[in-house]
C-alpha cells in the first residue's frame, strides 16, 4: 500500500488529474526518489496500466502506487494512515520553505487549472505555495511538486540512497 510502509514516508497525490503527461512526471520523480503515489480519481484519462505505462515509460514498475475512485476513499486511506494532509495551492498562507514537514506527510496536488475543491481545502492540515513573481498564476503541477516533495525530504533527511 503506498505511503504505508515505503521507503520515503511521503506520499505524492495527484487529485483528479486532467493531463497523463503532468501524472506521468509525477510518477517518475516519484520513482526516482522512491516515494509512494496516490492517484486520486476521477481522472481525465485513461489509468490504465497501458495508458500510465505511455505516461511514465518504464518508470512505472518502480513506483509505489495506489489508486482510489475518489477523494471520500482516498480519505479513508489517509486517516487510516494518520497523516498530515500538506496542499500545494496558490491560495496558500504559508510558503513551502517556511513550513516544518514531517516524515508521513501527504502533499495533495490539485488540478492547474482549478485547483481542488473548497471542501478539500478545507480538510487540508497546511496549505503552502510555492512564491512566485507578481502577475503570474502558478508553476507546471509537477514542476511544483518537485520542489516542494525536495524541501519535504531535505527537511526530514529522508533522502534515497547513494549509489
Amino acid at each position: 500500500m503506498a505511503g504505508g510502509g515505503a521507503t520515503l514516508a511521503h506520499a505524492l497525490c495527484p487529485l483528479s488529474a486532467r493531463h497523463s503527461q503532468n501524472t506521468g512526471t509525477i510518477l517518475r520523480l516519484a520513482a526516482c526518489l522512491g516515494v509512494p503515489v496516490d492517484v486520486i480519481g476521477p481522472m481525465g484519462f485513461d489509468m490504465t496500466d497501458k495508458a500510465l505505462k505511455r505516461a511514465a515509460l518504464d518508470y512505472l514498475a518502480h513506483v509505489d502506487l495506489e489508486r482510489h475512485e475518489s477523494f471520500a476513499a482516498f480519505e479513508r486511506v489517509r486517516q487510516a494512515r494518520r497523516s498530515r494532509l500538506i496542499l500545494l495551492t496558490t491560495h496558500g498562507e504559508t510558503a513551502y520553505t517556511d513550513f516544518a514537514f514531517r516524515t508521513g506527510d501527504t502533499l495533495l496536488l490539485g488540478r492547474e487549472s482549478a485547483g481542488v475543491p473548497q471542501a478539500v481545502h478545507d480538510l487540508a492540515d497546511a496549505r503552502l505555495r510555492i512564491p512566485i513573481q507578481p502577475g503570474l498564476r502558478s508553476l507546471n503541477v509537477a514542476l511544483a511538486a518537485a520542489m516542494v516533495l525536495g524541501e519535504a525530504l531535505r527537511q526530514t533527511g529522508m533522502r534515497p540512497p547513494s549509489p
